[in-house]
């Protein structure tokens, strides 16, 4: 068998040949290198008198030789670094127990904090048996607050959750006197309780109560990521190119790009869809629809951060159990390295 040389066959590289530059060909060293040439006396005497200057130049000097290693004191060292802190630390305000006094009637259950300023400007409040009219004052752990002659207290955290109908109102008060879902709870404590968050007045579903403000904040803060599913029935069948459109998230609105968590469509009746955000805009999933041309005739809300409307019928409301509150702490308490992955996430999808 003949061996195949690299020039054998053809190549099938042919059409490519322009665009590949040839390689430069290796020069022999067959020769002989010329025999090099001995420096001249006067270059010898140069190449001397350079060597002998960079040598002297790297020669230490008698100032460099007398140089000693310092000793430190350690305990002086460590002394004036704890007098540097304390004195740093003296400039940072220390937290207290201190509490504003206008938060502290908000939170006996008494009335809002822009309430309660009035009261104190009107002299009706009282801290250890003397009228407090200063707005700005704080609260301390052993004063006694008095109003209308009553000892106040701070209340006991309460955590509400109602299964809301249609035709209701999501405030605490209404200058038209319209229901409010303030109507649908009224008889549930005595603590002075507000919504998380809102819905519509034709949206039903899960709507939260409490009189915890840092937990309400949290959980109605987009960065919470707090789940919120909805059941959506249209005026008319969604288009299959619209369904693509939603999934990939390529639309606008008003106030920007919302993001989808979740879509699912019934494919029996293509008008009940299945939506899943963490978006608390005003009236987001109706405008989601509204841009592509459809009526949204049903909006529930049926879960809301991990909790659903099991046992729970339209118009009533329940408390919510340990288990129930230790998920939701532990959602609206994330540290900021779960939220700033979650973010990060989130612009990765978009």
């Amino acid at each position: 068998m003949k061996k195949r040389t690299p020039n054998s066959g053809k190549s099938n590289l042919s059409p490519f040949k322009k665009f590949i530059k040839e390689k430069p060909k290796r020069e022999t060293f067959s020769e002989k290198p010329a025999p090099r040439r001995k420096p001249s006396k006067k270059l010898e005497e140069k190449l001397k008198a350079k060597k002998d200057q960079k040598i002297k130049e790297t020669v230490y000097g008698s100032s460099d030789k007398q140089i000693k290693k310092p000793v430190y004191d350690v305990k002086k060292v460590i002394s004036v670094a704890k007098k540097v802190k304390e004195e740093s630390e003296e400039v940072k305000p220390k937290k207290t127990n201190e509490v504003r006094l206008n938060k502290y009637i908000s939170n006996a259950g008494v009335c809002s904090r822009r309430e309660a300023d009035k009261l104190i400007a009107e002299g009706l409040v009282k801290i250890n048996g003397e009228v407090v009219t200063e707005m700005g004052y704080k609260v301390k752990p052993n004063d006694r607050v008095e109003y209308d002659g009553k000892l106040l207290k701070k209340e006991q955290y309460v955590y509400v959750l109602l299964n809301k109908p249609r035709g209701f109102i999501t405030t605490t008060k209404d200058p038209l006197e319209r229901k409010t879902v303030m109507q649908l709870v009224q008889n549930a404590c005595e603590e002075r309780i507000y919504p998380v968050g809102r819905l519509d007045r034709n949206t039903t579903g899960l709507l939260l109560f409490t009189n915890d403000g840092e937990f309400a904040t949290k959980v109605a803060h987009p960065s919470s990521n707090t789940q919120k599913i909805y059941r959506v029935e249209l005026d008319q069948p969604l288009k299959e190119e619209d369904e693509l459109t939603l999934r990939d998230r390529k639309f606008e609105l008003e106030d920007g790009s919302p993001y989808i968590d979740g879509l699912s469509v019934n494919e029996d009746d293509r008008r009940e869809i299945g939506i899943e955000l963490h978006s608390g805009k005003n009236r987001i999933v109706r405008r989601i629809f509204e841009h592509f041309g459809y009526t949204v005739e049903v909006l529930d809300r049926t879960v809301l951060a991990g909790l659903t409307k099991k046992d729970l019928p339209r118009g009533k409301w329940r408390y919510l159990s340990e288990q129930e509150m230790i998920s939701l702490k532990y959602l609206s308490g994330l540290d900021n390295k779960k939220k700033k992955s979650a973010r990060d996430k989130n612009k990765k999808r978009r």
